[in-house]
């Protein structure tokens, strides 16, 4: 059975994307289409943040592009050497926030030790740094311009101190019409299509729709987390899945509840 997952391929070890492989332990045949691009913005006044832990109560990631954007700063300002010799230490000194195991790895690649990584979504990351002692210098987070309101006020309600900074803007990727035509034509209309974010609902959904037709309410719509399931809904589509938390064993389980005969999850 063939499933699309609107996504690029991020390959683990193993050298194959952790999402393919297991949709492919329950016989589901994956393919992976990229909907979404990035640029990257204000990395000098983001690298001169980071440059002046000091000045911080520590950092908030909420997504994998806001820490490639610690990386290009590190690679563009000669700042590699600097931060393992003491930057690193310093920030590790405070508290680092992330939301999912995707974002948590990815900082921790860059050394830096993580926590909250397990409670699926900004919200309830906002809930975990609201319970946990205070700091009287700000959070920083690296953000998107796309950025949902809900972690800044939940912390602004309880009087933590955060400052954002927009380091990536979302675009869509130049490809998608493309690809999902050829995908159509090859494969032919999808039994299932996962979405990962409320801006590649935005992009991808009306090709879907005008590739899919008539088929397209036989198509269980999958979506990664909440925010992308309201965003589905918002278009008036029949969620027919939300996975329990944004990692590829919860999204295959309930990928594969929702394609047996009068399962629902």
């Amino acid at each position: 059975m063939k499933v699309l997952l609107l996504k690029d391929a991020k390959e683990d070890d193993g050298g194959q994307d952790p999402y393919v492989r297991e949709l492919g332990l329950y016989g589901l045949e994956a393919t992976l289409i990229p909907v979404l691009s990035f640029e990257f913005l204000s990395l000098p006044s983001f690298s001169e943040k980071l440059s002046h832990p000091e000045g911080y109560g520590g950092l908030i990631f909420t997504s994998p592009r806001a820490v490639e954007a610690v990386e290009l700063c590190l690679e563009k300002d000669n700042k590699t050497e600097v931060w393992e010799k003491s930057l690193k230490e310093k920030w590790n000194a405070k508290s680092v926030y992330v939301v999912g195991n995707a974002t948590a790895s990815l900082v921790s690649k860059i050394g830096l030790d993580t926590e909250g990584e397990n409670c699926g979504n900004a919200e309830k990351l906002a809930e975990y740094i609201c319970s946990r002692e205070p700091s009287a210098l700000p959070l920083l987070f690296p953000c998107g311009t796309l950025k949902r309101e809900v972690l800044p006020k939940m912390l602004k309600d309880k009087g933590i101190p955060m400052e954002s900074i927009a380091v990536y803007q979302t675009t869509p990727h130049p490809a998608i019409q493309a690809n999902l035509h050829s995908y159509y034509a090859t494969q032919g209309v999808p039994a299932s299509i996962t979405f990962f974010s409320p801006s590649g609902v935005t992009y991808s959904l009306r090709h879907i729709q005008e590739l899919s037709g008539d088929s397209v309410d036989q198509i269980k719509f999958a979506a990664i987390g909440p925010t992308t399931a309201r965003a589905l809904a918002a278009q008036g589509l029949p969620v027919s899945c939300t996975a329990e938390s944004p990692t590829p064993r919860a999204l295959a389980t309930g990928v594969r509840e929702a394609l047996q005969p009068r399962a629902c999850c």
